[in-house]
């Protein structure tokens, strides 16, 4: 039986996608970004038990040396993710692509599609296939929001059900990228040639932050490996230090005019459908 872990599903969502769409956020994550809005979702817990004791619903026990999670009596306090000194989530439940699809059943007719987003989706391609297939045969749209270590060429089967892809281009250099997230981004840029010959390039998203991202150099690689960059939807996202731990923690947000420079950049360089958030 196939599954994977849950960190959360939101009913409803109109940032994740186009329309109204159930969000569905996977457990672990293969790069670990300095600026991450969700740093609980990087690791599967490694059930230390560090937050059994300080959580003040008595939500939390260990059983069998695994720490188990009540959701019936959790308040939602988020004790447990900030006490955790593994970047990780006791509140996480091993779900099948039928048990996902049930939930976000309860959300048509308001919905038009699903999201699934991470941590890394792209870490449980078998998983995606048969849950995006139970969502088109309800009618709904399938896309994911990935960072794009993944290689997603070697994925045909879940690249023919889903229906576009949000890719996070977090820096250009390679220097850069690592520095920011542990890992290496050539397979970045390959898959968003990949994703802009098929026609799914859902949308590009950079989040901005000097000293910190190369968002111009960014921008230029983006236009410079896709040429016609007409159509692509391009998103700047000012970084802000909601969720964020380590060093960023209470960072400022880059300026609202560094922001609009950066976006006559990318609409000199051929952009048209350019979004500051």
């Amino acid at each position: 039986m196939i599954s994977a872990p849950v960190n959360k599903i939101l009913p409803y969502s109109v940032v994740d996608g186009p329309g109204n769409r159930v969000s569905i956020f996977f457990q672990k994550c293969n790069i670990h970004c300095a600026y991450c809005h969700n740093p609980e979702t990087q690791r599967l817990c490694v059930n230390c038990g560090a937050c059994v004791k300080q959580c003040p619903a008595g939500a939390l026990t260990v059983m069998d040396k695994k720490v188990c999670w009540d959701s019936e009596k959790c308040c939602q306090c988020d004790t447990c993710i900030a006490v955790c000194p593994n970047h990780a989530s006791p509140k996480v439940t091993e779900m099948t692509p039928e048990q996902v699809f049930a939930k976000v059943q309860e959300s048509i007719p308001f919905i038009r599609g699903i999201t699934v987003s991470g941590g890394e989706c792209a870490l449980y391609p078998e998983f995606l296939v048969p849950l995006f297939k139970l969502a088109h045969g309800a009618g709904l749209t399938c896309l994911m929001d990935s960072n794009g270590t993944i290689d997603l060429s070697r994925y045909p089967e879940l690249m023919e059900v889903c229906d576009g892809v949000m890719l996070d281009v977090k820096s250009w250099d390679g220097g850069v990228f690592h520095a920011l997230t542990g890992g290496e981004n050539d397979t970045v840029k390959q898959n968003l040639r990949y994703l802009y010959d098929t026609g799914k390039l859902e949308e590009v998203r950079v989040v901005c932050l000097p000293g910190y991202v190369d968002a111009e150099a960014t921008v230029d690689g983006i236009a410079d490996t896709l040429g016609d960059v007409s159509k692509v939807f391009l998103k700047l996202i000012r970084f802000r230090p909601f969720g964020v731990r380590g060093d960023l923690e209470g960072h400022p947000a880059p300026s609202m005019a560094f922001m609009n420079r950066l976006k006559a950049r990318a609409e000199s360089r051929g952009f048209r459908r350019v979004l500051i958030l």
